[in-house]
């Protein structure tokens, strides 16, 4: 694997086990599950001298007569922890799902770096805003439109079979390949748009790109606006590439173009870390295009290719850039008012 300067990798070669400059760090991951992920990360963090215990948002509360600040973290008491790190949440209804993006929000309120935070994972979780803003940015990204009137999805789908096009209807929230369909033209007629009610009456589509023969796409790996690693999906479940549908996975050269467009496809959500899915350009070879962008991204297949370690390297970036800005920028509001930095900074240890 090579890494360009655009991609270059965090340093996590150095002895972490004499690292004691983040001792006395509290880090909550929160997540709905522990396993693979979680316990790579608590062992990274434990190796630069924080303390990481995982979080269920769903056991989290907002309590208005906890004291200090109303906020209760389980395992933090009346603290909150000096970071958070954001490694899964759970599904749910509607009002269980607005809940926990909350109390992501009410720790940034409440000062608390949050690894990505509740902003930037709205925006990853939603596949047509990620589109939207992907466009915005100027992201090299397929056609896609996202619709609630199944007419006008299928005007949409005659014109582009019409070119002899395809397009995947997606599930507007998903991950993992699940739910995809291929849409367009079947022995010289054209099927009719399938029912939304699977898709909770949302079409999302995008146009189809080839990934070759065999099939294939890429994930890289941005870790604070740094490509940091990359591997090829190959095969899988028929088109879908995705590692869960039986993909292999290859190391990939992590060259300048796929560097610099998975980098820019992070900046434009405003993830701090995120998996970015990518395919060849049929039109511009030095312009891949952005499948997908995920704001809550697993590594376990992209790590068993590459020698860096992951894990090491997100709970660096976590610890010595969004942790570090932020007491960086609590003490400049302490030296701008003059008042002791107690005063300022969030209530977290008792």
């Amino acid at each position: 694997m090579t890494l360009t300067r655009a991609g270059a990798a965090p340093d996590t070669d150095r002895d972490a086990k004499s690292d004691t400059r983040h001792a006395g760090v509290r880090i909550a991951i929160l997540t709905d599950e522990t396993g693979w992920h979680t316990g790579r990360l608590k062992k990274a963090f434990r190796a630069r001298g924080a303390e990481a215990r995982c979080v269920d948002l769903a056991d989290c509360r907002i309590d208005t007569t906890w004291q200090p600040h109303g906020l209760v973290v389980p395992g933090f008491g009346h603290t909150l922890p000096d970071a958070v790190f954001v490694r899964g949440i759970a599904g749910g209804t509607f009002e269980q799902v607005t809940l926990r993006l909350g109390i992501l929000h009410a720790l940034r309120e409440s000062g608390v770096p949050v690894y990505n935070d509740a902003r930037a994972i709205e925006r990853s979780v939603d596949k047509s805003m990620t589109s939207f803003l992907l466009h915005r940015a100027g992201v090299p990204t397929p056609a896609t439109w996202a619709v609630e009137s199944v007419a006008f999805a299928q005007r949409v789908l005659m014109r582009e079979a019409a070119a002899g096009r395809q397009v995947v209807l997606k599930p507007l929230f998903g991950s993992q390949g699940h739910g995809l369909k291929r849409l367009g033209a079947r022995r010289g007629g054209l099927a009719p748009m399938p029912s939304l009610a699977p898709y909770r009456q949302v079409a999302y589509l995008q146009r189809y790109v080839a990934g070759g023969r065999p099939g294939f796409d890429w994930r890289v790996l941005v870790i604070g606006g740094r490509a940091v690693a990359a591997m090829r999906r190959v095969g899988g479940k028929d088109w879908i590439h995705n590692f869960a549908q039986g993909a292999l996975c290859e190391p990939a050269e992590l060259d300048a173009p796929l560097a610099q467009t998975a980098v820019q496809a992070a900046a434009a959500l405003g993830l701090d870390y995120a998996g970015v899915d990518l395919i060849p350009n049929p039109d511009d070879a030095a312009r891949p295009l952005v499948l997908e962008v995920n704001g809550v991204a697993a590594w376990r297949g992209l790590q068993s290719v590459t020698p860096l370690d992951l894990a090491a390297a997100l709970a660096d970036d976590l610890l010595e850039r969004r942790l570090a800005a932020q007491r960086r920028l609590l003490t400049q509001v302490d030296e701008s008012t003059d008042t002791p930095a107690v005063a300022t900074l969030p209530a977290r240890h008792a």
